[in-house]
């Protein structure tokens, strides 16, 4: 018999609102059946990341290649000259698989992701307290210069403006509640 094919959950949410945390924790969690969408990146690897564990690590020549090949999803020029994008081929694998594939991107993906698979995606917006409370978890994470750290405050504002457009929006002022929340709000899409 053939497993049915899974579904979408996308997670959004301005840097540092804690959705890596958060879909992290819910990966651990067999009843959901997840499997994790890893984005391509422009970027260089920060910290300890890996490719093909955290990111497919891509050159701009190789990402604009595969821009103009069709194989993404969604893609976005999330800030200057760094693109993320997700992989079709990736997606398609997992759901094929009948894995309930779990998006950690940026807000105008995750909405892209929404339009295109309608009910078959919950799109869930991770919300920090407060615009304050982000600027101290970013400054705290220690990866960004100050410089860096305003530039993402000014994209989490507008990014802030388009939480109505998501299915539910989560705010992590505790982490356990956050997760929890998000956890019953899958259980509910994949049911």
């Amino acid at each position: 018999m053939m497993s049915k094919r899974g579904k979408l959950i996308v997670f959004s949410a301005p840097s540092g609102s804690g959705k890596t945390t958060i879909v992290r924790a819910l990966l651990k969690r067999p009843e959901l059946n997840l499997a994790f969408s890893i984005s391509a990146t422009s970027r260089p690897p920060r910290g300890q990341e890996v490719d093909g564990k955290d990111y497919y690590f891509l050159s701009q020549k190789e990402f604009e290649q595969n821009i103009r090949d069709g194989a993404f999803l969604e893609w976005e020029e999330v800030y200057p000259g760094q693109h993320y994008g997700t992989l079709l081929e990736e997606v398609n694998r997992l759901l094929e698989e009948g894995k309930n594939v779990v998006f950690d991107i940026d807000v105008i993906g995750g909405l892209n992701i929404k339009k295109q698979f309608n009910d078959e995606a919950l799109a869930l917006f991770v919300q920090p307290p407060s615009i304050e409370d982000l600027a101290q978890r970013l400054e705290q994470r220690g990866t960004d210069s100050s410089e860096k750290i305003h530039m993402r405050l000014e994209k989490a504002r507008l990014e802030l403006s388009q939480a109505p457009n998501f299915d539910h929006a989560v705010i992590n002022e505790s982490l356990d509640q956050a997760i929890e929340q998000a956890h019953e709000l899958i259980l509910n899409h994949i049911a």
